[in-house]
């Protein structure tokens, strides 16, 4: 085997189904097939009609994969897999189709970390140095600050939500302002037109006091209380002014609290993953104000940030190349795992 291992991975813990072809550090293929459209009416993912469409879609993102890596299947050094967290019904639909091929063509298979892997999608087409750094994780389902020392081996959390994640506090606030589905891009593109310092909505757990204990946790539920209340007692409030408005209270925190985590452990390089780091108003003010604190920032392209096959292909590609031994047959999924387990064993 190469030192360029080629690496297809798969990724189904929610409800993109999706694939992706890396060469060592190097993208040659992702693919995503989403159910977002089946979901949309009832106002967030239903596990059941996410398991379906995996099935349904497996075979030809896939093939679609392959096609556009021009590669062929028995080319693939190793597969790699969303293990965990996730929903249970839509990981094991990856887990098998992986396991299945791992079998057949005898090639190692790797599970690997959901969370994890939006980390590892930073090594795609790059030669920088990947650690340590300090990573901001916010996605529909996690806010989490975590300091990385091995993306293969050795993730801490430093901070994570008491209670809504940030990309679920997007969705709320998003139904809240008759916006679709999902709130995040929603929101993002009403914040635009827009005044981000027309209402002062609360910062969670920035006080003083909150340092203590939850110096790098997050806390949005008090926000959405907020603006909640604001609509009712404000029915002539300008929409645009209150996405902006609170858009850029959860901008606030989250770069107030990843910039604290980098100079308080002396590590000067940010990375901001997950589909939350699509929001345009994030990746601005990061990039102004690690500049400003003299922090290396860094983030992936937008269609990298969501769930995609290229960031679990990545991890596994790190794994192989760094001997890490592969998992077991008979790989299970695990929907509740923490940070700490990066591969499966």
């Amino acid at each position: 085997m190469t030192s360029q291992p080629l690496i297809l991975g798969i990724e189904t813990s929610c409800d993109e189904t999706a694939v992706g072809v890396v060469r060592g550090r190097t993208l040659l293929a992702n693919v995503i097939a989403s159910s977002v459209e089946e979901h949309a009416r009832f106002g967030g993912v239903v596990p059941e009609i996410a398991s379906r469409a995996h099935l349904e879609a497996m075979p030809n993102v896939i093939a679609e994969a392959l096609a556009r890596a021009k590669v062929d299947i028995k080319d693939i050094d190793a597969f790699a897999v969303t293990a965990g967290p996730g929903l249970i019904g839509a990981l094991v639909v990856g887990v098998s189709a992986a396991s299945g091929l791992a079998v057949a063509l005898d090639k190692p298979l790797y599970g690997v970390n959901h969370l994890s892997a939006h980390i590892a999608v930073d090594a795609l087409d790059s030669d920088h140095e990947l650690e340590p750094v300090i990573a901001l994780l916010v996605s529909g389902g996690h806010s989490s600050l975590l300091k990385v020392a091995d993306l293969t081996s050795d993730v801490r959390t430093l901070g994570s939500t008491l209670d809504d994640a940030a990309g679920e506090a997007f969705d709320k606030i998003a139904r809240l302002l008759e916006l679709d589905f999902p709130g995040g891009p929603a929101i993002d593109r009403l914040a635009i037109l827009g005044d981000p310092a027309a209402i002062e909505f609360p910062r969670g757990l920035t006080a003083a006091k909150d340092q203590v204990e939850h110096q790098f946790d997050f806390s949005f539920s008090g926000l959405k209380t907020a603006v909640s209340r604001y609509l009712q007692q404000t029915p002539t409030a300008i929409k645009a002014d209150v996405a902006a408005s609170f858009q850029e209270a959860i901008v606030d925190v989250l770069l107030r609290k990843a910039i604290a985590a980098c100079l308080e452990t002396g590590i000067d390089s940010l990375v901001i993953a997950g589909g939350v780091a699509a929001n345009s108003r994030l990746r601005g003010q990061a990039q102004a104000r690690a500049e400003k604190a003299g922090i290396r920032f860094r983030t992936p392209s937008p269609i990298l940030c969501t769930d995609n096959g290229a960031m679990v292909a990545a991890l596994g590609s790190l794994a192989l190349t760094r001997g890490l031994p592969a998992s077991t047959t008979g790989l299970a999924a695990d929907s509740s795992s923490g940070i700490e387990r990066v591969i499966w064993d």
